[in-house]
């Protein structure tokens, strides 16, 4: 069985170029995209930002054990025991547990391949690529689709998943006098592993029974759990537990519903254990700011890769003579990562004067500042070389 092949292609001078300039329109769209997600992102963020401040200004704090019509309606914050008299069960593995919440998560033993790449360049503008395949088998909670392999003989995979991965929440869970409604529980994600035991195969049905064996706290179906087969899959259980929990959201009745804020998003904020509200509140805003700063290096990222592909062409072509290539394509890529870090500011500089005009002006001031002294280092480092040319 072969479970390494390698491969080795040639690319001409002329073929890469055509390639190269179908990049560009990859680039373009990359370079595009950048933008409507960075602006995009600038304006959730201060949404984000508003419906928090304005729910912190709002929330009451409500004991649990007791319903005020008062608040009807109301942002209200409450803690107390989430509880539940109510069995999740998991009905094709034999499972029965009182819990809030229940997930299996299911996986198969299987073939993958794993792709490298390594590219030489040719005297002429020529290429040549060595790629080497690898395979080994691997558990894996999707099915890995093997008819893309490279060699799929010797490799083939199973179409589809045995079993689904799933996910039970309890409908009838209380918390003292309010009723917790799924969008709640649902927030609860702090899980404890639930071992599976012998007592589940007595109850498991079909084929899954013959071969099912329980190691290492999951169920193996697989005839030798030690040395699996292709095909051959495993499940695990986890849980959420009965506890103490704190909760920011609507009155309605003697439930919990999302409250929709003047300034656009609905607030409905879950925590484990007996949570203040502004510390809640204050969790909520470090989060929106880890995520604000998550796509802005996002979209920075797809800006340098966007404008290094549409710079591409001008690398490859100087190529012909791999050292200066080189040297292009390094040049090539500096000024993309330089050019890409000015515009995303200016982008988030506009973005943030049509809410925070200080503060965007600010930072349009900083982006021109950076976009200046970048061109004036450039501009001195041309003016230097010139001497040394003429002597």
């Amino acid at each position: 069985m072969v479970d390494q092949i390698v491969e080795v292609t040639e690319r001409g001078y002329f073929s890469r170029i055509i390639e190269s300039i179908k990049g560009v329109l990859v680039g373009l769209v990359l370079f595009i995209g950048s933008f409507v997600l960075l602006f995009w992102n600038e304006g959730r963020s201060v949404q984000t930002a508003k419906t928090l401040d304005e729910g912190a200004s709002i929330v009451k704090s409500v004991p649990a054990h007791q319903i005020d019509p008062s608040n009807e309606g109301k942002l209200v914050h409450l803690s107390g025991n989430a509880s539940t008299t109510e069995s999740l069960v998991d009905e094709d593995f034999g499972l029965s547990v009182n819990a809030l919440r229940l997930t299996r998560s299911v996986e198969m033993y299987q073939w993958e391949q794993k792709k490298e790449e390594e590219t030489r360049k040719k005297l002429g503008g020529g290429e040549e690529k060595v790629t080497k395949f690898t395979y080994t088998k691997v558990w894996a909670r999707r099915a890995i689709d093997s008819s893309d392999f490279k060699e799929p003989a010797g490799h083939t995979n199973p179409a589809d998943m045995p079993h689904k991965a799933a996910d039970r929440v309890a409908q009838g869970a209380t918390m003292d006098a309010f009723r917790v409604p799924r969008a709640v529980i649902e927030k609860l994600a702090k899980f404890e592993a639930l071992p599976a035991t012998e007592a589940q195969l007595a109850k498991l049905t079909g084929s899954v029974r013959s071969r099912a064996k329980v190691r290492d706290s999951m169920l193996y179906v697989a005839t030798d759990p030690v040395t699996p087969e292709v095909g051959d899959f495993r499940v695990s259980f986890q849980l959420v537990k009965p506890q103490a929990i704190s909760v920011i959201a609507k009155q309605v009745g003697n439930s919990l519903a999302p409250y929709q804020a003047q300034a656009g998003e609905e607030i409905l904020l879950v925590e484990h254990g007996a949570v203040d509200a502004a510390v809640m509140f204050k969790s909520a805003k470090d989060a929106n700011a880890t995520l604000t700063w998550v796509l802005r290096l996002v979209g920075w990222l797809a800006m340098s890769m966007g404008l290094t592909l549409m710079l591409k062409p001008i690398a490859v072509v100087a190529d012909f003579i791999p050292m200066v290539g080189s040297f292009v394509g390094f040049g090539a890529f500096l000024f993309s990562v330089v050019l890409a870090s000015a515009l995303s500011l200016v982008t988030i500089a506009v973005a943030w004067i049509a809410v925070r005009p200080l503060l965007g002006i600010a930072v349009l001031v900083c982006a021109a500042g950076a976009l200046a002294a970048t061109i004036a280092v450039g501009v001195r480092a041309r003016r230097a070389r010139k001497p040394a040319l003429l002597r």
